[in-house]
């Protein structure tokens, strides 16, 4: 005859808290595992699963065959002077802009498309 699951879980209601201590005690020592260590890796591993990315990459794949409107638009997003832009555009693939918001980095994949640009969001 084998227990079910419901009268193991009425079982261990009917314990007294330093019962229940005991069992966990016990059934550690029997199995050869630590109730701490599985309640401590459960949460830390589902709470980084479900953590969103905030911080984004714009890079540029490449230029594409307007070359001279891809570089007006990394000049306009990053501020870099003309030779710094068309290295950069030249350097294809490249990153444009790290660590920028989701909002930022879709606006400027749309600007840098706009111009002829192949680009990638990561």
């Amino acid at each position: 005859m084998s227990i079910t699951k419901d009268q193991i879980i009425e079982a261990v209601a009917s314990m007294s808290v330093m019962e229940v201590v005991e069992l966990i005690t016990a059934m550690e020592e029997k199995f050869g595992v630590s109730a701490a260590a599985a309640v401590a890796a459960g949460p830390a591993a589902a709470a980084e699963a479900v953590e969103e990315q905030t911080e984004f990459n714009v890079i540029l794949t490449a230029a594409g065959a307007n070359k001279v409107a891809v570089i007006k638009a990394v000049r306009a997003a990053t501020s870099l002077g003309l030779k710094e832009a068309k290295d950069l555009v030249e350097a294809a693939p490249t990153p444009v802009k790290e660590a920028v918001s989701k909002e930022e980095a879709e606006a400027l994949k749309k600007e840098l498309e706009a111009a002829g640009a192949s680009v990638e969001v990561k």
